[in-house]
This record gives C-alpha cells, structure tokens and sequence, in this order.
C-alpha cells in the first residue's frame, strides 16, 4: 500500500500524523508536490505527482491537504481518474457521533466534532476544534478553519471557506442558515444571516465586505 498526501505546505505537515495513525504495517507514505522542492518535509519522502503513480504497489491510496478548494478538486479528480482511491482522515481525537455521513476524502483533525444527522460531502477539511453540529449539511470541497462553531440546521454549500473561529447561527429545520456557494466567512465572524454565493461577509453580526460574482 502507498498513501499519497497532496500538499507538504503547513496543513499538509499538520495532516500528515493522520496519515502515520492509519499506516498499517509494511504500507508507505509519501508528501506528493507537482514541484517538489526537496527530497523530503519532516522526514517523510517527497515525491512529484508523476513519481507517485509510478512507484509500484499493490494499493494506490491518496488524501489532498490543499487549502485553494478548487485545486484540492483538480488534484483530487485526476486521482481517482487515474485509479488512485480516497482515504479519509479522522483523528484519533476526534469524535464522530452516529448517524452522520461524511464523505470521502474528509480530513476531520483533532478534537473536531460531529454531533449528530449532519451530512457532509466529499474532500471536507475539518481543522482543529471545529464543530460540526446537528443536522448540519455541507457541500463539497468545504474548508472549516480551526476552532469554526457550526450551530444546528445549517446549510453550507459547495467550496465555501468558513474562517477561523468564526460561528454560524443556528436554522430551523424549515428555514436553515446557509452559506452560498463559494462564499467566505472571514475569521471571528458571527453569522445570523445568509451569506450569498461567492460573497465575503466579516465582523460581528457578519456583514457584506465583498459581493459575489
């Protein structure tokens, strides 16, 4: 087995012991940069993309550590274009409850939560302390930055950057709060109101610092 980790910038460092926590015995891990800048990061190999796929192995595993959301969903579909699968990585100090679903790819970090019924989608990255809470639904390609409070009933769609401590106020279950498409919610912001798509929002309560386009 050979895990892939894209990215050797500083998520990617931070990421990385995920990756150790699942390694069975006799598997290998390797950072992947389309340029590598030497031959390893903290003692772990670095290989380009194209060394990746040509190392022989039984099992071609990857995970994408890519903050940019858009090329975290390039990298990611040229893997498994090419046959490579998804690996998912949950901290050991993490707490998943039941009846949620995440999809594949997520990257959950530690002391993340996930309460109950939320459905998050693929290639999530989950930094530290971030709370993901009931009845919670979250597109794909989502980033929530370290300590994001995500209160119940709230939508967060696609490629959506959620800044660090930020909190989103909580939905109804016939009203839910939601975070548009592409949109950013700037770090320590306190959301009460929808965000369009592809718009900047900031401060507390949240209010329009870019529009979308």
């Amino acid at each position: 087995m050979l895990i892939g980790l894209y990215g050797a910038g500083g998520f990617g460092r931070e990421v990385m012991p995920l990756v150790a926590e699942r390694l069975p015995p006799g598997a290998r891990a390797v950072f992947v940069e389309s340029e590598p800048l030497g031959a390893e990061v903290n003692g772990w190999p670095v290989l380009s993309d194209a060394a990746f796929f040509a190392e022989p192995c039984a099992e071609r595993l990857f995970n994408v550590a890519i903050a940019d959301s858009r090329a975290r969903q390039r990298v990611a579909e040229a893997c498994l274009a090419r046959g490579a699968r998804p690996l998912s990585l949950v901290s050991r100090h993490a707490v998943v409850g039941p009846h949620n679903e995440v999809g594949e790819g997520a990257i959950l970090c530690a002391f993340a939560v996930v309460t109950a019924n939320a459905r998050i989608g693929r290639f999530f990255h989950g930094n530290i302390r971030c709370t993901v809470a009931h009845d919670v639904v979250i597109g794909d390609f989502v980033t929530f930055a370290p300590g994001v409070f995500c209160n119940g009933n709230v939508h967060v769609q696609d490629h959506a950057y959620i800044g660090t401590g930020a909190m989103l106020r909580n939905g109804t279950p016939d009203r839910p709060l939601v975070i548009g498409e592409g949109a950013v919610v700037g770090m320590g912001a306190v959301v009460t109101k929808d965000v369009p798509p592809f718009a900047t929002v900031v401060g507390n309560p949240a209010r329009l610092l870019k529009r979308g386009g």
